[in-house]
């Protein structure tokens, strides 16, 4: 404009520029409040991603657009590594019928680790496949079928009866204790193709959680403490950690939007299972008998 000595009015038609563009002025947006509680929450989490870490500063009235987010996360260098797994095995997918409601069908399954001086101990984990929630983490060095069957007869006296379980053909769940007491307890119990652990999608999808946000995130010297921490885990899992399945809400939470939208009958609203919807966390802690 200066060397052709003309207007700005003159300089914008010419160049079909609006005066708006041409006057803008990048305004420098203050993002110190978000970029430090992210640091805090990924440092506390380090095993979340930028989404559900967003969904966590939503809740906490820092959220903005995701494509902010994904941004201040790449430039504080907070990318998950993703970690190498073993090769798993190539085939069709069975398709799963989904439950449609809680307390419908549980889902359980083991989960192996060590102590730091090598011993080996193993993890009883139940899921509930509709509301996401993880029922149990039985922690222990030996769980045969007869302490699986004592621990789901107190899942059972405390939630009420599933009317199906799935499980894998491991020595334990084919037992004659666990056959003993399918026949007694009067539930269908549904073992899954051999070596298609796809179809019980829904607690291999919470042992990798498990493994993942926990287990390879701490080093336990006892069984002891082994039980605390997992525990505290699945009570942070029922209550805190938003599930993308459940729309970013926590199982519990949504557990407790299918009560309100879908009334149990008369006839089982002073069940124990009804009763368990409304359980607190203290209760929560009780289930595996683990103290804070």
């Amino acid at each position: 404009m200066a060397v052709h000595e003309l207007s700005e009015r003159r300089a914008c038609k010419l160049a079909e520029l609006d005066r708006s563009t041409f006057q803008y002025e990048k305004q420098a947006g203050d993002d110190a409040a978000m970029r430090e509680r992210l640091r805090a929450l990924a440092a506390a989490r380090r095993r979340f991603g930028y989404r559900r870490l967003g969904i966590l500063l939503d809740r906490e009235g820092l959220g903005a657009n995701h494509k902010k987010i994904f941004r201040i996360y790449q430039e504080e260098g907070l990318a998950v590594k993703r970690r190498r797994g073993r090769k798993r095995a190539v085939g069709t997918r069975s398709p799963m019928h989904l439950p449609e409601e809680p307390n419908q069908r549980w889902s359980l399954d083991f989960v192996s680790d060590a102590l730091s001086d090598g011993r080996r101990f193993r993890t009883l984990c139940v899921v509930d496949d509709f509301t996401r929630k993880a029922l149990a983490t039985v922690v222990d060095v030996s769980l045969s079928g007869i302490r699986v069957a004592r621990e789901l007869s107190r899942l059972i006296d405390q939630r009420g009866r599933p009317q199906m379980i799935v499980s894998d053909n491991g020595t334990e769940l084919t037992s004659h204790a666990i056959l003993k007491w399918v026949k007694e307890a009067r539930i269908e119990w549904h073992y899954i193709a051999p070596g298609k652990p796809t179809q019980n999608a829904f607690v291999e999808s919470f042992n990798g959680r498990l493994r993942d946000e926990c287990l390879n995130e701490h080093l336990f010297d006892r069984l002891s403490e082994a039980r605390n921490i997992i525990e505290a885990w699945r009570i942070d899992y029922n209550t805190v950690r938003p599930h993308t399945s459940l729309g970013g809400i926590a199982p519990a939470m949504f557990t407790d939007n299918v009560r309100r939208a879908r009334p149990a009958p008369p006839e089982l609203r002073k069940s124990s299972a009804q009763r368990d919807l409304t359980t607190t966390t203290q209760p929560e802690r009780k289930a595996n008998g683990v103290s804070k």
